[in-house]
């Protein structure tokens, strides 16, 4: 599908699963901005690019192996056939660098982005190199192909396109954006199974609730993510508490 104008954020797609888009953003927030064209998404059908009446786009891999490879010549073509328009060229794959919601902030802040897809065992090296393909993971886990994660990044993009959530401390506040995990969040009934809404929460002092999410927003994240808590200890130069014992 395509959709909008050449002014907007634009995320083009290469897959040969181009059924699968817009998928889930075609609801929600992304969907109603789609709707309204604050972004335009197309997704173009890798296969197109074949040139056998099979429509082949991948072979066996150099060297033997199990599975199967996909094709760079063909991948070549697709990735050609969308303009160069200072869009980055991004590959979803298991071995690429993390993303990060920095990352997404510069890329929603740019024109959009070209995301190719990978199916089977990966894509011939070649064309990465060739066509400066930047590899970027959603975590240590492998998914059948790079639809659901091209989808995830391109909702973590679009969210934060100026006019797409209500309100934009909506954006500010929430995980990563100052190098933590978000607070704990609450809301009526006041009380639940036996458990109450944190007193600070209804005090309406508002420098104290302040406080405690700051200080709940640094436990969670020395707790679950110390990796996240030690570059935030870096960053604010301060030092984490010495082990136990």
């Amino acid at each position: 599908m395509k959709t909008g104008t050449t002014d907007m954020w634009r995320a083009s797609v290469l897959t040969i699963f181009p059924e699968m888009f817009p998928g889930p953003l075609g609801a929600s927030l992304a969907g109603k901005a789609l709707a309204s064209k604050l972004w335009s998404l197309d997704a173009i059908d890798i296969r197109d690019f074949a040139t056998d009446k099979h429509r082949t786009v991948d072979d066996t891999p150099a060297g033997g192996g199990p599975g199967m490879v996909m094709k760079p010549d063909v991948l070549a073509r697709a990735l050609d056939s969308v303009p160069a328009d200072g869009r980055p060229r991004l590959l979803m794959s298991a071995r690429g660098t993390p993303l990060t919601q920095p990352r997404v902030r510069e890329l929603a802040g740019g024109p959009g982005a070209i995301i190719l897809c990978g199916r089977f065992e990966g894509v011939d090296e070649r064309v990465i190199e060739a066509r400066q393909l930047e590899e970027i993971s959603l975590g240590d886990f492998v998914l059948s192909g790079g639809e659901p994660a091209a989808m995830a990044l391109i909702d973590a993009c679009v969210r934060l396109i100026p006019g797409v959530m209500g309100k934009e401390a909506s954006g500010a506040e929430e995980s990563f954006s100052d190098g933590l995990l978000e607070y704990p969040q609450y809301t009526r009934p006041a009380e639940f199974e036996g458990r109450p809404i944190p007193e600070v929460l209804t005090s309406g002092d508002h420098a104290k609730v302040s406080q405690w999410r700051m200080e709940r927003s640094k436990a969670l994240t020395r707790e679950r993510r110390p990796d996240v808590w030690a570059a935030y200890c870096d960053k604010t130069g301060q030092k984490p508490p010495l082990p136990e014992g």
